[in-house]
């Protein structure tokens, strides 16, 4: 998963900041629900109940605003990943923790805020970077379980082609729309596909 080097949320210091973070979160929540494209800031502003002032706040335009809230859940994403990932010593065990801790943190987010993230560059720039940083994960415990003598001597390079292609597929709705998995279901079954592929 991603790490930004971007700004992913209202700044933590100074007055109103518990307040700035408390909206911001339920930004990210509302937008991962309903989707973004249909919102104009006057809606924004009416569902989390404060002024577009204080959404000019965190962010200067309604792009802005939604760039940095999907950067915000994906540098979230990324930390609950890791952490599922560390919490295992076997790489077959690693790398089956890793993709379905992915599919858990795609899974509750709405096939509307999907859609709207693949219309939409700078918020589709942010899922494609993040999407290829976590393949490149993926290669990385490929080469971890084939180096342990836990998975088949397997063309890594190859296996991590393949791999990036079909996160990518997924990234850009293609697998919705040629089998009508969610990404979230994409990722769990794309995980059984490999851990029985690489099995000794």
């Amino acid at each position: 998963m991603i790490k930004a080097s971007v700004s992913t949320g209202p700044r933590s210091a100074g007055r109103g900041a518990a307040r700035r973070s408390e909206l911001f979160e339920a930004l990210v929540a509302l937008l991962t629900e309903e989707g973004f494209v249909h919102f104009t800031l006057d809606d924004l502003a009416a569902r989390l109940r404060c002024s577009k002032r204080t959404l000019y706040g965190l962010a200067g335009s309604k792009e802005q605003l939604v760039r940095t809230a999907v950067v915000h859940f994906f540098r979230g994403a990324t930390e609950r990943v890791e952490a599922a990932l560390a919490a295992e010593g076997d790489p077959a065990a690693r790398l089956a923790a890793y993709l379905h801790a992915v599919a858990a943190e795609l899974s509750p987010l709405s096939p509307r805020f999907f859609d709207d993230v693949a219309a939409f560059e700078p918020a589709a720039e942010v899922y494609e970077r993040n999407t290829r940083a976590a393949a490149r994960r993926v290669e990385e415990l490929i080469d971890e379980g084939v180096a342990a003598g836990v998975f088949r001597d397997v063309h890594v390079a190859f296996a991590a082609d393949v791999i990036t292609s079909v996160m990518v597929r997924i990234q850009q709705r293609r697998v919705t729309v040629a089998t009508g998995l969610g990404d979230a279901e994409a990722y769990a079954q794309l995980s059984e596909l490999l851990l029985r592929g690489l099995a000794r």
